[in-house]
């Protein structure tokens, strides 16, 4: 090889070589900050994939039917389990694309959230199969895109076996079983040991959220939450017999609020994580969780908030900024809504299925009673919806962007 080629091809590699090792080597801990495969200090700013992987009914405009099964439920009710099948392979392959992912890039996001439910990854029933790939057939095509536009991904159980919420978020029964089932207890480590085994070389996957917002507060927390930090141990165990490299991130009890149910740091690449929705925007709401941090000099970070007028979304971003924490606001997209990333339009017809769910269906002679006429009226509505969560027909929501410091070149 001609010397001067030989050379300028050393000096190419040496320019690209700071990219090629964020490629191949993991986002890490280094005391209190999270941290590039270079040791620089990583400050998360992005977005939830909320309503994507599980789906929630206040953002269908739904009221009392607010969880995946409950929706499930109402959609198989009006137009039949065949056609709930195939309205939920089209949506689960439509509501996030590939261009929204590169439109987050555009705005200067660096990483994501997403969200999704266990039963993705069973023998379930759940959004109208029970295949236990199809988890990671959904997630490897984002997982993919993001790595394509060098977006960092958190996955994040919203839904546990046996339910750690107890209430819609985690698509359950009314109270976090979870917390007192060994057999579910024994699912979830499982679960997130294949999950963790299928990504352990995967670089762009930031790190695993095991369990979203545990202990919902309307139950007993000083019964429930000495189970919470147990568990999640359980769950690190089984992770790291397949990935020492990831990054394992705990949410506190009661809505992700509760650092109390935590003692000293079990796992040298834990982060520590909390939610904060319609609270004052200052630095007061948020001093236990950076106490915390200081006290067992470890990162913290804010996994959701948002759902807020532009004038909080700002201010509140610029307290977890001042005081070097990441942030992933809530949620990307949702219908007829300022308080997002993007929105979009709700279709003709729509009110229709909002009045079937609010109306008595304990019975089989209410359901009739309250079965709009039309059916394919109620179908079309319904595919109208998913057309138009399509990022093609999606519109941003300019100030709520500009607020969160994204969007300027």
């Amino acid at each position: 090889m001609n010397k001067t080629v030989a050379r300028l091809i050393v000096l190419v590699m040496l320019c690209f070589s700071p990219y090629l090792h964020a490629q191949t080597g993991f986002i890490a801990v280094k005391g209190k900050a999270i941290v590039t495969p270079d040791g620089k200090n990583f400050l998360m700013h992005g977005t939830n994939l909320g309503n994507w992987l599980i789906p929630e009914g206040y953002m269908f405009k739904f009221k009392n039917v607010n969880s995946p099964r409950l929706i499930n439920d109402a959609i198989t009710e009006l137009i039949g389990p065949d056609e709930t099948r195939a309205f939920w392979e089209k949506y689960l392959h439509t509501y996030i694309e590939e261009g929204d992912i590169h439109y987050l890039k555009t705005l200067g996001v660096n990483s994501i959230r997403i969200p999704f439910s266990y039963r993705l990854f069973t023998k379930e029933d759940y959004l109208g199969q029970n295949n236990p790939d199809r988890g990671f057939e959904l997630l490897d095509r984002v997982i993919e895109w993001c790595k394509h536009e060098g977006i960092y991904v958190i996955l994040d159980m919203h839904s546990a076996p046996g339910g750690q919420t107890g209430d819609n978020i985690d698509d359950g029964y009314g109270y976090p079983f979870l917390f007192k089932s060994e057999t579910s207890q024994q699912l979830v480590a499982d679960i997130w040991k294949r999950i963790a085994d299928h990504y352990k070389n995967e670089t762009i996957v930031m790190g695993y959220d095991l369990l979203n917002e545990p202990i919902a507060t309307y139950f007993n927390a000083t019964e429930l939450n000495p189970y919470l930090e147990p568990v999640y141990k359980k769950i690190t165990v089984a992770i790291r017999t397949v990935d020492k490299n990831h990054l394992v991130i705990l949410g506190g009890a009661q809505w992700d609020s509760n650092f109390k149910a935590f003692g000293a740091p079990f796992d040298s690449k834990a982060v520590y994580t909390f939610h904060k929705y319609w609270t004052d925007a200052t630095k007061q709401v948020i001093q236990d969780y950076i106490d915390f941090r200081d006290k067992y000099n470890v990162p913290i970070y804010c996994g959701e908030t948002g759902e807020n007028k532009d004038e909080w979304v700002g201010t509140f971003k610029n307290v977890l900024e001042e005081n070097n924490i990441g942030w992933h606001y809530w949620p990307y997209k949702k219908m007829d809504n300022v308080a997002g990333f993007v929105t979009f339009d709700v279709p003709a017809g729509y009110e229709k299925i909002i009045e079937y769910t609010e109306k008595p269906r304990s019975s089989f002679e209410e359901i009739r009673k309250a079965t709009p006429a039309d059916r394919e009226l109620i179908k079309k509505a319904l595919y109208d919806f998913i057309n138009n969560s399509r990022f093609e027909n999606c519109r941003p929501n300019k100030g709520y962007i500009e607020a969160l410091g994204l969007g300027k070149k």
